[in-house]
């Protein structure tokens, strides 16, 4: 079964303006007195794009003329749109999510769809999943969001419209009596004005009601609309997340985590869950990386980052593993550590040449033993094992092949399907 979040942004461009005008030194908020996002102040031309909360108790809409918002609230401040920053914004907020997942579908500037499912096994729950995306948005970017929760996007989408703001919804399918049915049909997504107004002539007031009337007569009416509506009530939609191609510049991870950890042993483990992740991620986009960095955020919420080039392109979990452990450890001083985080960079794809050293041909290589990060070695199943010199070439090979193997288990039977014996 799949779960799928739907990610919007509290009124977006009036968020974005706010968070923009308090970093360059604004003593208000937009977001906390009657303000909207529109047309020209001087002409009061245009439509509301955005409204604040206390704009919304004048009877403000999105979507009305400036002139009528002006008329209900005399007193109202109006911002101008500025669409190159809303974009900057969006693509900021992307890339955040990105951490998480690929499997992001956007569909709008200011919302997303995002396919929880093949990471649900890093929380104990998809909406302590959601409450962690959504306080790490607020955290990092300063601006609020909803995420509706469900196993499809309608549902989702309808979940992330329930009370606002920066607030988590679900809306399973056992829970849509209880929830959805309840609401005014008009409250449907896509159930326009003038469907709902032919919806009231056939007494259909509520979801519910829309849900349990006859198919049929809804499409003598509404033709194909009509089904769509009813299908709609009753919870059918797509459950597919359409992702987009990650954008070459960079793949990564990170977490923060339930308790601060204060011992190499407990970093080393996240750092190799983390680096599962990216590695599967840029393999999933036939990527490999040239680049890595590592990320701390001290219990003060100090951060700090450190990267170095790789000595050749990689999408190997072990080598960024590897790589990650070695970044940590010239990093960290010592003081508990809030979040890991682990990025990729300057990637290529993983059919491109790559230049050999004398030390990846098996005649050439020294024999010399090569210490595990931790002092421990890493096996598939967690065991401690002998050191192993630098890998081969048909080391190499055989490392993507149990790394294909490993992929494609997961993808059939789920990301927990296979685990490392140190995280049992």
């Amino acid at each position: 079964m799949s779960i799928i979040f739907h990610i919007d942004v509290n009124s977006a461009f009036l968020s974005w303006t706010a968070v923009e005008e308090l970093k360059n030194g604004a003593e208000r908020d937009l977001r906390e007195i009657p303000a909207i996002i529109g047309g020209d102040q001087q002409s009061r031309h245009g439509v509301v794009l955005a409204k604040s909360i206390p704009a919304k108790k004048y009877g403000i809409r999105t979507g009305e003329p400036v002139a009528n918002a002006f008329r209900k609230c005399p007193n109202l401040t109006m911002e101008p749109p500025d669409h190159k920053l809303y974009r900057e914004y969006s693509r900021k907020l992307m890339e955040f999510l990105y951490t998480y997942t690929p499997d992001i579908e956007q569909v709008s500037v200011d919302e997303c769809y995002l396919d929880f499912t093949g990471i649900a096994y890093q929380f104990s729950s998809p909406v302590e999943g959601a409450l962690e995306m959504k306080n790490q948005v607020y955290e990092k970017f300063g601006f609020t969001v909803n995420i509706g929760i469900s196993t499809n996007k309608l549902l989702a989408k309808m979940a992330s419209d329930f009370e606002k703001p920066n607030k988590v919804h679900t809306l399973f399918p056992e829970e849509m009596k209880a929830k959805m049915w309840k609401l005014p049909v008009s409250e449907l997504y896509m159930a326009g004005r003038s469907s709902v107004e032919v919806l009231k002539k056939l007494e259909i007031y509520t979801i519910g009601d829309l849900a349990e009337t006859d198919p049929a007569l809804l499409e003598l009416h509404l033709k194909s609309h009509g089904r769509m509506l009813w299908e709609f009530a009753n919870g059918k939609g797509d459950a597919s997340v359409t992702a987009e191609k990650a954008e070459a510049k960079g793949i990564g991870n990170s977490t923060t985590l339930s308790k601060d950890i204060t011992t190499e042993e407990e970093a080393g483990k996240i750092l190799l869950r983390l680096a599962e992740s990216v590695g599967a991620r840029l393999r999933k986009a036939k990527q490999k990386a040239n680049m890595l960095s590592v990320e701390i955020k001290y219990y003060n919420f100090e951060v700090t980052s450190h990267q170095r080039q790789m000595g050749r392109p990689t999408n190997s979990d072990t080598d960024i593993y590897r790589e990650a452990v070695s970044l940590y450890q010239e990093l960290w001083d010592g003081r508990p550590v809030r979040l890991l985080g682990i990025r990729s960079s300057k990637l290529v794809g993983e059919d491109e040449p790559e230049q050999l050293s004398i030390f990846d041909i098996p005649m050439l290589r020294e024999e010399t033993r090569e210490k595990e990060p931790f002092g421990k070695a890493v096996g598939a199943g967690g065991q401690k094992e002998k050191q192993e010199p630098p890998r081969s070439i048909p080391d190499a090979e055989k490392q993507k092949k149990l790394n294909r193997a490993l992929d494609e288990i997961r993808k059939k039977y789920g990301d927990g399907a296979v685990k490392r014996g140190r995280f049992l």
